[in-house]
């Protein structure tokens, strides 16, 4: 999938530019969140990495690469990401954590097998809505402990 990168940056320069717009407006908070921070992840994430985006709520996998694993995007604003409990049967082979940046950047938090995770995870009790959360920082030192050869490499532009 190739994007019209300059394009897309200026589109998400305009989403902030509005928001801050409204905010500044109406005194209430107007931040990007939800369904829009995860959409947008995913399509520089795909772009980026050369993936193959599935249909959107394909259980446990947003993506594949060239060699068909299922990659789980997580992206954020914030300092905290949600992953859903999966069956062992239907698990992503690899994850990407993306710290999103207002000017349409963005910084690699995580990129590697989702075992890891997983493992570190599963010390904890399932909530009732089915998330577990970590943070960015436990992510980037599991990240740290991640060789290169299993890292999905960026072919595309990122900033």
């Amino acid at each position: 999938m190739q994007l019209d990168q300059s394009r897309v940056k200026q589109l998400i320069e305009d989403v902030f530019r509005i928001t801050a717009e409204l905010q500044r407006m109406t005194n209430r908070r107007f931040t990007p969140d939800g369904h829009l921070v995860g959409s947008l992840g995913e399509v520089i994430a795909a772009n980026t990495y050369d993936l193959t985006l599935e249909p959107p709520s394909t259980k446990a996998c947003d993506a594949k690469d060239r060699k068909g694993r299922r990659i789980e995007i997580k992206a954020t604003f914030g300092e905290r990401v949600a992953f859903r409990h999966h069956d062992a049967d239907c698990r992503p082979d690899h994850c990407l954590v993306l710290r999103l940046r207002q000017d349409a950047g963005f910084d690699e938090i995580y990129n590697g097998p989702m075992q890891p995770i997983f493992e570190k995870l599963n010390v904890r009790a399932i909530p009732s809505n089915g998330q577990r959360q970590i943070s960015l920082v436990q992510l980037r030192i599991l990240n740290a402990q991640i060789a290169d050869a299993e890292r999905l490499p960026q072919v595309g532009e990122h900033s």
